[in-house]
């Protein structure tokens, strides 16, 4: 039985014992992975459109065309074989299944704001009208729009853009504006600094008299997408073999909901992984999971389990003593048959005993006096058994071998028969006797290495400890090797695993010889050197178990003594110790403060955000630990201030630094660019920092706010001078690009 799901951890507490020292901790806070944002049918919104009907000239269509707004910039599309037909889905609608997720392509080249898939784009545009309730019969939007670009937006986007919608839609017009620059108009910003951080990229762009400076604007090429993206790397890193698949949105939404912006990062990293407060800093995420759960039994279902144990035991034995009854009849059947021969052959002639012996297949009477004794000795063994008689050792009887020396000239065919025989059980007896006397050496040979041993500790304790270490070191370096030598050979690409195909390879190559004129050239095995091969190509760098474990031993024995006569080696310093994972800072890194199970598949499907939480915002301000070679927001900010403009007007600057853009939501993004952003500027500048009312929406209320405003009729772009003056013209403005 098996269920699927996230599984709940219950509140409580559990201890682990390890190195003699018991650890509680309360069990992780779980968060749960975010799932495919399908948010079903969403039903065309026609109210501002039948609103905008009384006033067509003085209404306008706003977009604000960024890679992550509102609406998914994503289309899918694929054929159904079954309605025969194309089938679209636009927006978060191509996230409905498996199929339209496979074929869902996106308008955004990645990482970028540029528009790469026109055709998306389009589909896209098309969506947007047709949820607006736009159904004109003039095949015409009928309505002036107005779009935001990114700061420098290159000309063939607008080209293409301007094409689209004034070829396809008809509009009337079609406006450009920056959106970092409505929502600092939105925001009632006249003089300041807009520091708008974004999904591709950020901007520093300096504004004096409501007028933006873009020829001291500066940009670095990081942004929300970006921080996903280098998430994304380092989990998968941190997890190689992580049993679930990674989706962009998820890692979007760990960057979203967990990450947070440090004030001091190098005090912090040095101590995040710190056990005190580990649990809190340690956030788990759970991804969905398949548990093998056991049904435990009640009491009353074990007991019943029990007597049916009982029951089939007791049947057993019944059956085990019925065996061992007919087995003794049948003994003392034997025993009684070859009694009777024996009594026939005493009163038989020496012929006549031959051919009986030989009938019954025996070798001669003391064979059949042999088999007499033995069943005897059976039969009295089973009885004393099933009468609980416990029998006392009878002392063994010296054998003799008289026939061993005698030749065999003057023996007959039987007594060279019984001679072979008695040959055979004294080689026997001799290499008993002679292990015994081996086993007897060796003991008195450790009895003498420990006397020696012992007195060397009395005499010389400092060499002896000395030498204690040296070989405790040595057999970890063994083992440590061990273990690199059995990774070594998983990786097919390490040296020891080409050199292991190599040998292969060269022993399928030579192979057995040909036989020539009825000989066997192949002497493999001949020479004792020629079987270390298979240690070369075995899979392990050791075969044998049994000496993997000696040195398990070996090293036990070693702490051991160690442990008792040496004063600096305490348990810490042990195998065992060094490898708990209440000291591991790898643990901790992996999994936090609890310890993990393997074999939880719960556990398997966890990740630990810790280090990561502060490791991905930390870009914006040092670029270089992602390897970008920019100087970060704060030293941007700086030179612009600092660099490029008078006294008075920094001052007018610092009064109003303006955040905006999704990527400055991160909790003390402000306070950290307030506090670094200080160490710039002279001690009694004033400075100010403030956050967009709505970093992700202002930009498009900024644009609708302007469509207001009679310079929007004069920045737009009419049809007339589309068709006049070509796709490529476009106006200038206080809120939009500039020609370069």
């Amino acid at each position: 039985m098996t269920i699927t799901g996230v599984q709940t951890v219950l509140p409580g507490r559990f201890a682990i014992n390890s190195t003699e020292k018991r650890v509680e901790k309360a069990p992780p806070k779980i968060y749960s992975v975010s799932d495919f944002p399908f948010k079903g049918y969403q039903a065309p919104q026609r109210d501002g459109f039948e609103q905008s009907q009384a006033h067509p000239d003085t209404s306008a269509i706003v977009i604000d065309n960024e890679p992550a707004p509102r609406l998914s910039p994503v289309m899918s599309r694929y054929r159904e074989r079954k309605l025969a037909r194309q089938c679209q889905f636009v927006g978060y609608d191509a996230y409905v299944d498996a199929t339209t997720r496979g074929q869902m392509k996106p308008a955004f080249d990645p990482g970028s704001s540029i528009v790469g898939n026109w055709d998306v784009m389009e589909g896209v545009l098309d969506y947007v009208f047709i949820k607006m309730g736009i159904n004109s019969t003039s095949d015409s939007v009928e309505r002036p729009i107005i779009m935001t670009e990114p700061i420098a937006n290159m000309g063939y986007p607008r080209k293409m853009m301007n094409e689209i919608l004034f070829e396809c839609y008809n509009a009337p017009s079609v406006a450009y504006g920056v959106d970092s620059l409505f929502a600092y108009r939105y925001n009632k910003g006249t003089d300041g600094l807009i520091v708008s951080s974004s999904n591709t990229s950020t901007h520093v762009i300096p504004v004096l008299d409501s007028k933006p400076l873009l020829s001291n604007c500066s940009r670095l090429n990081w942004g929300g997408f970006n921080n996903a993206e280098y998430l994304a790397k380092q989990l998968k890193l941190k997890y190689p073999t992580f049993p679930a698949r990674l989706l962009d949105h998820q890692i979007e939404d760990l960057v979203r909901n967990h990450c947070y912006v440090s004030q001091d990062y190098d005090r912090e990293l040095s101590g995040y992984l710190d056990w005190t407060g580990l649990e809190d800093r340690d956030h788990v995420i759970q991804y969905p999971f398949t548990e093998h759960v056991v049904v435990e039994k009640s009491e009353e279902e074990l007991a019943k389990i029990a007597e049916r144990k009982k029951e089939s035991g007791r049947r057993l034995q019944e059956q085990a003593a019925k065996m061992r009854l007919e087995k003794l009849v049948k003994k003392e059947q034997e025993l009684e048959y070859w009694k009777q021969v024996q009594e026939r052959l005493s009163s038989e002639t020496k012929k006549e005993v031959r051919r009986i012996l030989e009938t019954e297949d025996l070798k001669d009477e003391n064979h059949l006096e042999r088999m007499i004794r033995d069943l005897e000795k059976s039969i009295k063994r089973s009885r004393n058994r099933d009468l609980g008689i416990e029998e006392e050792e009878q002392p063994q009887e010296e054998m003799t071998f008289p026939l061993v020396d005698v030749p065999d000239e003057e023996l007959d065919e039987a007594g060279i028969k019984e001679k072979r025989h008695q040959r055979l059980m004294k080689s026997n007896v001799e290499a008993r006797a002679r292990a015994k006397a081996e086993k007897e050496r060796e003991k008195a040979r450790r009895e003498e290495e420990e006397r020696l041993d012992r007195e060397k500790r009395e005499n010389d304790f400092e060499n002896w400890i000395a030498e204690r270490r040296m070989n405790r070191q040595a057999i970890l370096q063994k083992i440590k090797d061990q273990q690199r030598m059995k990774a070594d050979l998983g990786n097919r690409k390490s040296l020891a695993s080409q050199q292991r195909m190599k040998t292969l390879a060269n022993l399928a190559s030579d192979g057995p010889k040909k036989r020539r004129r009825g000989g066997d050239d192949d002497d493999f095995g001949a020479n004792d050197d020629d079987w270390g091969v298979y240690r070369t190509v075995a899979k392990d760098e050791q075969s044998d178990d049994e000496e993997e474990e000696d040195l398990g031993g070996m090293l036990n024995n070693l702490e051991q003594e160690l442990l008792q006569y040496d004063p600096e080696f305490t348990e810490n310093h042990t195998l065992a110790a060094q490898s708990d994972w209440t000291k591991s800072l790898v643990h901790a890194f992996l999994r936090g403060p609890w310890p993990f199970d393997p074999e939880s598949q719960r556990e398997a499907h966890q990740l630990h955000l810790n280090v990561e939480r502060i490791r991905v915002p930390e870009v914006v301000f040092k670029p270089s630990i992602a390897g970008v070679d920019q100087a970060g927001l704060v030293e941007i900010a700086a030179d612009i201030v600092n660099q490029r403009f008078s006294s008075e007007d920094r001052t007018r600057l610092l009064k109003d630094v303006f955040l905006t853009g999704g990527n400055t939501l991160f909790t003390g993004f402000d306070e950290r660019l307030r506090n670094e952003l200080r160490g710039y500027i002279p001690i009694d500048a004033e400075l100010r920092v403030r956050r967009a009312a709505d970093p992700t929406l202002d930009a498009w209320k900024g644009a609708a706010q302007w469509a207001s405003n009679a310079d929007f009729a004069r920045s737009s772009v009419s049809r007339q001078e589309y068709l006049e003056k070509g796709s490529e013209y476009m106006k200038e403005h206080d809120l939009g690009n500039v020609t370069w």
